[in-house]
């Protein structure tokens, strides 16, 4: 299935180690994070319309789509690959073999880090994966560190046809109990079956969990549908709605360097506007004006 924005008001970039920011195009408006991490063998690019298609009709947000790094997957007999830890099998007892986890897992937690430093509260940030990148969702939120946990739990976890990674390691940090998580999983999954879904959540509630939704799909395989998605957006309005108390931080104009600006002024999608400018100030004036929903 293929989804799309309807329009365009964000802004995207791709960065060199693959990540992918889909921001709003006047960046001051985003008072939210949404992570959205992909399965095995995948990258970035291959949630990039999902997320798109969210965007338009959460414009607050921002989206950060990373890309896995490449490493050797047992299952698939030792081929290289794009994944967040080595996967040995399917059933229960290989499940406890996640070799590069705890990598990934710091990974996410950095990316949520960074956004935290330019402003955005933990309690205003959502992790969300399809399958191995719903695992490592899962795995990643419900164990933030204390000192986060102290401050907040994050708005909420969306895990698409995944699953509970290394059981045995699992527990929930003090604090996160009452994360909200909502899981979406099809009946006739071939790749991570309905009951280790339904394995997933009571070892989560047993551990401590007090938010855990398990939604099941009539027909849906190892895939997501528009309906999927649709339940997702409805979930994520409801614990991201929109909010003037908390926006990002950004430079102030008068501050940035004259390339800083260019820069500023092109991600917002204003350099017809910019044609012809010459001095600092004007390319000042120019941001400045956009920021305040005067173009």
């Amino acid at each position: 299935t293929t989804f799309g924005a309807t329009q365009m008001t964000f802004t995207k970039e791709q960065d060199h180690m693959g990540v992918i920011s889909i921001t709003p195009k006047n960046e001051v408006d985003q008072s939210c994070t949404i992570v959205i991490i992909h399965g095995l063998g995948d990258s970035a690019e291959g949630f990039e319309d999902v997320a798109e298609h969210i965007a338009s009709k959460i414009p607050y947000a921002k989206f950060i789509l990373p890309t896995a790094p490449m490493r050797k997957v047992t299952m698939n007999m030792g081929m290289f690959m794009p994944s967040w830890y080595d996967i040995v099998g399917l059933d229960k007892r290989s499940n406890e073999f996640c070799e590069g986890i705890e990598e990934s897992q710091e990974k996410i937690l950095n990316i949520l880090k960074a956004e935290h430093e330019r402003g955005i509260p933990y309690k205003r940030m959502v992790l969300a994966g399809f399958s191995q990148g719903g695992a490592l969702s899962l795995y990643t939120g419900m164990q933030l560190p204390a000192e986060v946990a102290a401050e907040s739990r994050l708005a909420g976890i969306v895990v698409m046809s995944g699953y509970l990674p290394h059981a045995s390691g699992f527990n929930i940090t003090p604090g996160l109990e009452d994360t909200p998580i909502f899981h979406c999983h099809g009946t006739v999954d071939p790749m991570v079956r309905l009951p280790a879904a339904k394995d997933s959540q009571e070892h989560v509630k047993e551990k401590g969990a007090t938010n855990y939704q398990l939604k099941t799909y009539s027909g849906l395989a190892h895939s997501v549908s528009p309906e999927e998605i649709s339940d997702v957006i409805t979930f994520l309005l409801t614990h991201l709605p929109p909010s003037d108390e908390c926006k990002v931080k950004v430079k102030d104009p008068s501050e940035m360097s004259i390339k800083e600006l260019k820069a500023a002024i092109t991600k917002a999608g204003l350099g017809k506007n910019a044609v012809g400018l010459m001095e600092k100030s004007e390319f000042v004036e120019l941001l400045t004006k956009h920021r305040v929903g005067k173009l």
